[in-house]
């Protein structure tokens, strides 16, 4: 079995490195590359580093040193034939046929890499002379230099059927046809296939031309042509002007993923040299490895047109069965109707690096996405949202990345639409008085008495003062934020009481402590075991008495059960108040105010019953995710 140098080139392509190594080398990340104790001679200070971007490992200390295929033969003991043939396995690839038959094929593609290089030659002699007049026009107009132009081998197409095929006649049509430079019609003489269009080599990580693109000049259509699929090019592995951005990549640790060609060409003439750009279609899976290859999170820099914001979010989506720690995608939202080419020939490198420096995050992008695809009025939408950002996360492959990205769309969903809380203003504080029927001012209730505020010592809701106290307990920084009232109150007497009043107490004393160390401090002050079976009450209603709930959630939820705690009392015991002054002498005024409280106390439980409900359905939206 022969097995040809491009063979071998895609194997090590495929082949992880760092990850086929770390099966059996424990591995660090160490910059762009990964480093551990080198497993040909014993060390305890790491040397041995591989890099997965040149392909390679190396040890400092003994001079190890190979790519995939030697790991497996030195390192594992397997014959040469048989490393290829896992390694081929485990990358998807088919192995080449017999020995003829992939000696004539490996020297066809040699025929078909020489073809394609004198292409590009004939090409680029064709923009430099007469006839290539129009096409040096064309990028005068574009902005392009013509160092810029002989730097990317640009060049020129004359709109001719055969001036190529006579051009390349040596290498015979069959060849051509492979190439993609011909076009074969039965019945008919093979032609060229691009004829008056700007032309723009496509190459490989090596550099060698292995297609083109090809702008047309003036009008016609398509606008820009592509070739085919051929047995040196296959579109949806391959990513433009790779040969280039690989190294300018490492160098600034970021790589961006342009539109079209002539984006990266432009970004390179201002001098952002690490852009690179698919072929025609959306970002492939392929593709997506091999950005990655390059840096752990691609910038995607799309136009700013629908079109183009259609192609990131199919991106995103492609991206997301492949995530893994650290490894993601980021955006960059460009100005309506522009591209990368627009921008900088408007503002320079300058106005696109602005850009670069606020790029987005994936899961910002498909949030946002998800959140503007449709009305969220009703509780449907709202179901229907929480649906699609689930289905979204559970295509993520990797067990640690699509638990955290179920956990940020809960906390996101939660925050969108939480409930706002009310600040509690007492009833005496509040805008008093009406007009009647006829017009007439009608003056304010009377203000509630100092007994009805000294109520708050007795007329507590026990229940919920036990989650208020639970909650402090379990969040100790927010009792300063609460003094005011909080110190105002009296918890009901006994060993709640005290226990109430030592929490406010010891917290104040030290505003950073947390609850760790109140527990602590609570235990050798005797009161260990009120509080413990206080914070068993992990089975009440609320966020903020759970351990290890959202605390952004617990914070918003323990402000609003403390409003409706000190509210409460002073509500009770002004409407007993005014009940009693009704009984005693029945006017419209003592009438009114006790149908005021009412209401006053109807809403309060009201607020109650949402602070219960709201928590019960969270942990629901929890479970049915889990």
């Amino acid at each position: 079995m022969s097995l040809s140098p491009a063979f071998l080139d895609e194997l090590r392509a495929r082949t992880s490195l760092s990850a086929l190594v770390g099966k059996t080398v424990k591995l660090h990340k160490a910059g762009r590359e990964h480093k551990g104790c080198c497993p040909f001679h014993n060390e305890k200070t790491p040397s041995f580093y591989v890099n997965d971007d040149k392909g390679f490992y190396h040890c400092f200390g003994c001079s190890a040193h190979g790519d995939a295929i030697r790991w497996m033969t030195d390192q594992r003991g397997l014959p040469f034939i048989d490393a290829v043939k896992e390694l081929a396995q485990a990358a998807g690839m088919e192995m080449p046929a017999q020995d003829r038959r992939a000696a004539q094929k490996a020297e066809k593609a040699k025929g078909l890499h020489e073809a394609m290089g004198d292409a590009a030659s004939w090409f680029s002699e064709q923009l430099n002379g007469m006839e290539g007049a129009d096409a040096r026009a064309v990028l005068a107009r574009r902005g392009v230099s013509a160092q810029t132009a002989r730097a990317f081998g640009m060049g020129y197409a004359p709109d001719s059927r055969g001036k190529l095929k006579a051009a390349l006649k040596e290498y015979g049509d069959p060849a051509l046809i492979d190439c993609g430079l011909l076009i074969q019609v039965e019945g008919k003489e093979p032609y060229d296939r691009f004829r008056g269009r700007l032309m723009i080599p496509i190459r490989d990580a090596r550099g060698r031309t292995i297609a083109f693109g090809g702008r047309v000049i003036g009008d016609g259509e398509p606008k820009y042509l592509n070739s085919p699929d051929t047995p040196l090019f296959d579109k949806g592995r391959t990513l433009y002007n790779i040969d280039r951005a690989a190294p300018a990549a490492r160098k600034a640790n970021r790589v961006l993923v342009v539109e079209g060609y002539m984006d990266v060409i432009a970004l390179a003439q201002a001098g952002i040299a690490e852009a690179v750009a698919p072929l025609g279609t959306a970002l492939t899976e392929h593709q997506l490895e091999r950005l990655w290859r390059m840096v752990d999170v691609p910038i995607l820099c799309f136009d700013g047109d629908a079109a183009g914001q259609k192609a990131a979010l199919r991106a995103a989506g492609r991206a997301l069965p492949l995530l893994a720690p650290g490894r993601s995608l980021r955006f960059v939202t460009l100005p309506q109707g522009q591209d990368p080419d627009d921008l900088v020939k408007a503002g320079g490198a300058g106005a696109m690096e602005a850009l670069l420096a606020e790029t987005q995050p994936l899961v910002d992008r498909l949030w946002q996405s998800e959140l503007a695809a449709e009305p969220l009025d009703t509780p449907e939408q709202r179901a229907g949202l929480k649906q699609r950002l689930h289905d979204l996360a559970a295509t993520i492959a990797h067990q640690g990345v699509r638990i955290e990205y179920e956990s940020e769309f809960k906390r996101r969903f939660y925050e969108h639409f939480k409930p706002q809380p009310r600040a509690y203003v007492p009833f005496d504080q509040r805008p008093r008085g009406r007009r009647d029927a006829k017009g007439n001012w009608k003056q304010p209730a009377a203000p509630v008495t100092d007994d009805a505020k000294a109520i708050r010592a007795v007329g507590l809701d026990r229940v919920l003062a036990k989650a208020v106290l639970a909650g402090l307990i379990r969040h100790p920084v927010e009792i300063a934020r609460h003094m005011e009232v909080l110190g105002s109150l009296r918890m009901a007497d006994g060993a709640l009481g005290r226990l109430f009043e030592a929490v406010v107490d010891v917290a104040l004393e030290d505003r950073a402590l947390d609850s760790a160390a109140l527990r602590t401090i609570l235990a050798n002050s005797g009161f260990d075991s009120v509080a413990s079976d206080l914070l068993r009450a992990d089975t009440m209603p609320y966020s903020f008495t759970r351990n290890g709930g959202d605390p952004v959630r617990a914070r918003a939820d323990l402000d609003e059960a403390i409003a409706i705690l000190v509210a409460q009392p002073e509500v009770e015991q002004a409407l007993g108040e005014a009940t009693a002054a009704m009984q005693r002498h029945f006017t419209d005024d003592a009438f009114e105010r006790q149908v005021a409280l009412v209401k006053e106390k109807q809403a309060l439980e009201l607020r109650l019953a949402n602070l219960v409900q709201s928590n019960e359905d969270a942990r629901a939206f929890g479970s049915e995710d889990n």
